[in-house]
């Protein structure tokens, strides 16, 4: 049975500036849990609720970064009740799911769940963006009173706060590893010089004749003892920058995590779904800014565009030519297709809201801001598309 698609679905006046700002967190959907858990725990303890959830909400998705009495990672944004919760500046309620014509044919309304209950808070951060929301959900109808409701507010301000020191102490780490660069490259330029030294005063030692002044020797020997501790200071920095960094991919991480996100989407669609890497390069670190959120937007508009038991492939490659490194993601669908009007639009970000295969709707954003990530970080896409027999993006990025 095809999901209800037949109601409209809600847009938040601040689509674009929302999404944009989502996009900065540059979130990990699937690495957010443990930041959380203990916040999803409490907000459904106060409510006395089964099930407590924190939801992002990107273009196509709403994400379950935590979750208390109910196991879900994901589920399509046009059957989540949190899409009205976004619209809200102060909450969401709803009584009795079972009675509400826009929800009582969602999944978790029916059998076997058969929740009733709702009532959620928007995630509003400084900017006043509803990026996502906090939610209790229950089996029993009921109504929470005033004071419940000003704790859960305090919970999901606790949430944005939690996440904007998430997105502060990665831009950190992102600065102390640009300063980690200018050092490694410190340490290879004074690596060659000082070793050329030691090898000198090598050659020096063994022809001082013994009749020599006794300070030329000390003289050599404190120099020796001085380079070879600036040798070894160096030979840390450079062995330090051979360990993974927490912000960081190689091809086979990054194949792994779009896995996990993309899988369970395309299973729901029957739609045949793989991702493989190059040959070459594939434990070599790049950084991972904004990568989910491009690769991810591909993949859920190349999935949303097939048909049942069709296939949706991506092929990851990393190019390295002496200091520089290209990193190639390639989405390729055997779905609709796109007119040369239509590869026009997305590439001038224009492209408007249109349906997918099983009648999803389309927010008309997440390509046109695809293409805005991609050139923001001065990299390339292609699109070649045929009316009828699918299409191929690739897109083309440095990594500095």
């Amino acid at each position: 049975m095809n999901p209800p698609f037949e109601h409209i679905r809600p847009i938040p006046e601040n689509e674009i500036s929302r999404l944009s700002e989502l996009t900065d967190f540059d979130p990990d959907y699937t690495n957010l849990k443990q930041e959380f858990e203990h916040l999803t725990a409490l907000a459904a303890k106060i409510a006395e609720t089964d099930i407590s959830l924190v939801n992002l909400i990107d273009s196509f998705t709403q994400w379950s970064v935590s979750n208390y009495g109910l196991d879900i990672d994901q589920m399509p944004r046009e059957e989540s009740i949190c899409q009205y919760t976004i619209l809200e500046k102060d909450h969401f309620e709803v009584r009795d799911l079972s009675l509400d014509d826009r929800m009582k044919d969602f999944f978790y309304v029916r059998n076997p769940l058969n929740l009733r209950y709702y009532f959620g808070i928007p995630l509003t951060t400084p900017n006043g963006h509803n990026i996502g929301a906090l939610c209790v959900l229950d089996k029993k109808t009921k109504k929470l009173s005033p004071e419940k409701i000003e704790l859960l507010k305090l919970i999901a301000n606790e949430v944005v706060e939690k996440l904007i020191n998430l997105k502060i102490l990665h831009s950190v780490k992102s600065e102390l590893d640009d300063y980690r660069v200018d050092h490694l490259k410190t340490a290879h330029d004074i690596r060659g010089p000082l070793s050329g030294i030691t090898g000198i005063i090598d050659i020096i030692r063994k022809k001082v004749n013994k009749s020599n002044p006794e300070d030329v020797l000390d003289y050599i020997e404190m120099i020796d003892k001085t380079t070879k501790a600036v040798l070894s200071l160096s030979e840390e920095i450079l062995n330090r920058e051979k360990s993974p960094k927490e912000d960081s991919f190689d091809l086979i991480s990054f194949k792994d995590k779009l896995e996990k996100l993309y899988l369970p989407q395309a299973k729901a669609k029957n739609i045949f779904f793989k991702v493989t890497t190059g040959n070459a390069n594939t434990r070599v670190l790049f950084t991972k800014n904004k990568m989910l959120h491009i690769a991810g937007n591909l993949i859920s508009n190349a999935i949303k565009f097939s048909s049942d038991y069709g296939t949706v492939t991506v092929k990851l490659e990393l190019e390295v030519k002496e200091d520089a490194k290209t990193l190639i993601i390639n989405v390729s669908d055997n779905g609709n297709g796109l007119s040369e009007q239509s590869v026009e639009k997305i590439l001038s970000g224009e492209m408007g809201t249109t349906k997918g295969t099983m009648g999803e709707r389309g927010y008309g954003l997440g390509l046109p801001m695809v293409v805005d990530n991609i050139r923001s970080l001065k990299g390339d896409i292609k699109i070649e598309s045929q009316m009828g027999w699918g299409t191929n993006f690739e897109v083309t990025i440095p990594m500095v």
